[in-house]
């Protein structure tokens, strides 16, 4: 049987067609262009109908009279007003075409690129966070990510800034070595050369990891506003303390989240252990306490390195003594020993008698060394006594008697530390590059943190006795006679320096049976109110307390004996 053709008007006429639609489109397409504003408004007067309509069912009967009232005299009112009614159509056709704009539609998820990251972390997380028992599991290969992740949160370029994960109760969440291979994982998958904070919630089985910000390098050496007893050590994130001080920051004051060391005789942690690589800060450090404990105390200053770091300290007023020969370090040290006893003698005697401490034992003494290991080396090579035994008295007693030690060492001279040191530095700083076995060796607990991608001067961490490790930045204190040095810095310290002691005419020179305050003889009264209440006479518990060699005699900077 033949076949019969197609009709002409559907064999040829399929061009017609497709351009009549294309003309149609065209024709709509421009029609909504031109009527836009119409639609618009037509739009919003609905928008406002529909509004206008729930408020007054939502309003209640015995309201909707008086509501009624004030609505027929507000129109009346715009009926007898010049142009009124004019106004009041402008002021609708206003508020129509504002309600009805097109608004952007508002982002409620992740896009397809946010989708596919947080699957391939919770695909990586499986075979950590799932067993073969488990009949319900909550992470398994094809499963729903959106179970798992509570909350996340990505930046402009689409990397993870913030992500909350559930995980199974029975993880080993208690296990640092567990834990550390998540943190691992998240890490790697969630993007290098940032630091991340992971919060551990055990009770909820929650874990939340944070992008941290980089700690501001920019703060200098400065008058911190803090209370006496309190050292400012540095600065740490803002929810790790309570607290905040005004600093000034590249000419503008900022409000900064400092590390506050507090000591004294009310103090838990009053002698601080400073550790680092070379170049990591701890001198920096050091000369940061030393600036901020002139303000009101006595510094003693032992540099083993001899490179004359702390040189701009010399001759100043409060500086008793700076050395780095071992001569001069061995006779300071006993006599800050010796010191720490007579203090401790005379506020006993004070309390005794009824009397207040003396000025002189209230006024803080602050014994400051920056690498005794290699004093250490040269003592031993030479047959003396090693200068950590020295401080032996001021570690243990320190605290009662205004007396505060401050030891900063490399991580190398570690093993140089003698148990006492160790033991009665409670206030630990790491700085400079570290592993987390070398931070936890030296604060006694791991940081929640990730290493740094960069590590500038005066960059760790810092843990106040038992309390959380936290981030710090040193504030930048360099050596003001260093060449390297920033005019700003350089100006910064020298404006901190106290003034040098004023020169006269003719200087008395300390005679050999000067010994300084751990000589001086007991007033008779004293003692004889001390006689009265049956105390032990003063310069018999004082005898054995003589250095045997006089502060003003220590070796000068530098010396060697």
């Amino acid at each position: 049987m033949a076949r019969r053709p197609l009709p002409r008007i559907l064999s040829s006429g399929s061009a017609s067609i497709t351009r009549s639609r294309e003309i149609a489109r065209t024709a709509a397409d421009s029609a909504t262009d031109v009527l836009h504003p119409l639609i618009t408004v037509v739009r919003g007067l609905r928008l406002l109908a529909v509004s206008g309509r729930q408020k007054w069912v939502a309003t209640p009967k015995e309201r909707r009279g008086p509501k009624l009232f004030l609505g027929a005299a507000c129109v009346l009112v715009v009926a007898l007003v010049p142009y009124g009614p004019v106004l009041a159509l402008i002021t609708v056709m206003g508020a129509a075409a504002w309600k009805g704009r097109e608004r952007t539609p508002v982002r409620t998820g992740p896009d397809d690129a946010e989708t596919a990251r947080l699957r391939s972390l919770y695909e990586a997380l499986v075979p950590y966070f799932s067993t073969a028992e488990d009949p319900e599991p909550l992470f398994a290969h094809g499963g729903d990510w959106a179970k798992a992740f509570d909350g996340y949160v990505f930046d402009d370029d689409g990397r993870l800034t913030r992500l909350q994960v559930s995980y199974p109760a029975y993880f080993t969440d208690g296990d640092a070595a567990a834990r550390s291979r998540i943190e691992q994982l998240l890490h790697t998958k969630s993007g290098r050369g940032r630091e991340y904070h992971f919060g551990w919630d055990e009770e909820a089985n929650r874990l939340v990891m944070t992008v941290l910000d980089a700690l501001p390098t920019t703060i200098a050496a400065q008058r911190f506003v803090t209370a006496p007893g309190e050292t400012v050590l540095g600065f740490t994130d803002p929810d790790a303390v309570s607290r905040t001080v005004p600093v000034r920051d590249v000419g503008t004051t900022v409000d900064a989240s400092p590390v506050l060391w507090r000591t004294g005789g009310r103090s838990t942690e009053p002698h601080l252990l400073a550790v680092g690589q070379p170049g990591g800060g701890t001198t920096t450090l050091v000369r940061s306490i030393a600036l901020q404990a002139l303000q009101n105390g006595d510094v003693i200053i032992v540099d083993g390195s001899g490179t004359g770091e702390y040189g701009a300290l010399t001759g100043r007023t409060g500086v008793l003594a700076v050395e780095s020969g071992l001569g001069g370090t061995l006779a300071t040290l006993e006599w800050a020993a010796h010191e720490t006893e007579r203090r401790l003698i005379t506020a006993n005697l004070a309390r005794q008698t009824g009397r207040p401490a003396p000025d002189d034992i209230r006024r803080p003494l602050w014994i400051l060394l920056d690498r005794p290991g290699v004093l250490g080396h040269l003592a031993a090579a030479d047959g003396r006594p090693d200068p950590q035994e020295l401080l032996r008295i001021p570690l243990r007693h320190g605290r009662a008697a205004q007396v505060t030690v401050v030891l900063a060492e490399q991580f190398d001279a570690l093993d140089t530390l003698s148990e006492t040191v160790r033991s009665h530095t409670r206030a630990r700083a790491v700085l400079g590059p570290a592993s987390h076995e070398q931070i936890e060796a030296v604060l006694g607990a791991a940081p929640h943190t990730t290493p740094p991608p960069e590590v500038p001067a005066g960059r760790g961490y810092v843990r106040l006795g038992a309390g959380p490790v936290m981030r710090l930045q040193v504030p930048a204190t360099p050596d003001p006679y260093d060449d390297a040095t920033s005019d700003a810095h350089r100006q910064a310290v020298l404006d901190l320096l106290p003034d040098g002691p004023t020169p006269t005419a003719a200087t008395p020179a300390r005679e050999p049976a000067d010994e300084g305050p751990a000589t001086e003889q007991v007033p008779v009264a004293v003692e004889a109110e001390a006689a009265a209440v049956g105390a032990v006479p003063v310069e018999a518990m004082v005898a054995g307390a003589r250095p045997s060699e006089p502060l003003a005699k220590a070796q000068p900077a530098g010396a060697e004996s």
